[in-house]
């Protein structure tokens, strides 16, 4: 018996062992806007192209980026660029998209254009009937994203210049509201354009005559890449491959604007 088991502790010893690296995986944390937008087209084709797995975590922005520094992720995708104390400790950030912050309505809403003003009249509640825009004598149902999200902290910046956003109702997650107008016909919101790009049932205000397509649109979103120092690896991989010609042909095909290094 005791030669038995010195044969068995033999050859288990000699037995090949299984690569580290047979199988890379990126853990990959990314703002519900993001995902929302791009879906899972880019992580599939970056998955097909390299081989590598891409395990997603959604969340807010701001958890994303506390993930990667927690070491929970290797890779942020943000709605919000660093703070400067983070760029101090040796985060990088990696602008790769723009995206318009578009305000959405109801398809059966007939309003189609909306002023500066009258959309901080609405979302801080001073405007409260469609008819005080053109439109049908019905009240207006403001719904934002949760506040900490970027989505909320980015229209309160940029549409609101910081003046008070006041609502009806309030999502866990910036991509729920898109649902919540689907099924609200006199609901308004805001969410980036390309998380809409295939929905039904809403459509996007023009601001001031401009189109989420035109240059003179006001309210953009830039997406980001966070790593915890200079890239590398498969986080590395990921980057590169969302700014090549097929990560950019991507971006293009859902109407966002690709920021080039």
């Amino acid at each position: 018996v005791f030669l038995m088991m010195i044969a068995v502790i033999l050859i288990w010893s000699l037995a090949p062992a299984t690569p580290s690296g047979a199988a890379e995986k990126l853990r990959y944390s990314c703002s519900n806007q993001i995902l929302e937008a791009f879906g899972m087209d880019r992580i599939n084709a970056f998955t097909k192209a390299t081989g590598i797995e891409v395990d997603v975590y959604p969340s807010s922005s701001k958890s994303a980026v506390y993930r990667l520094m927690n070491d929970f992720s290797d890779l942020a995708g943000s709605m919000h660029g660093l703070y400067y104390r983070d760029r101090q400790s040796g985060y990088v950030e990696i602008p790769f998209c723009k995206d318009p912050l578009a305000v959405i309505v109801n398809d059966h809403n007939r309003v189609e254009d909306l002023s500066r003003e009258q959309i901080q009249g609405i979302f801080n509640k001073t405007v409260t009937n469609w008819k005080e825009v053109g439109g049908p004598d019905q009240p207006i149902i403001v719904v934002v994203p949760d506040r900490t999200t970027s989505a909320y902290n980015n229209f309160e910046d940029m549409a609101m210049s910081r003046r008070e956003v006041r609502y009806d109702y309030i999502s866990d997650k910036s991509s729920d509201v898109i649902q919540a107008i689907q099924n609200m016909n006199w609901g308004i919101s805001f969410i980036t354009q390309a998380a809409i790009s295939i929905r039904k049932g809403v459509k996007t205000i023009k601001v001031d005559g401009d189109t989420v397509s035109d240059v003179g649109y006001p309210f953009f979103q830039t997406m980001y890449y966070i790593t915890k120092g200079k890239p590398a690896g498969a986080a590395k991989a990921f980057i590169d491959f969302t700014l090549s010609d097929e990560g950019v042909a991507i971006m293009k095909e859902k109407k966002m604007i690709p920021v080039t290094q």
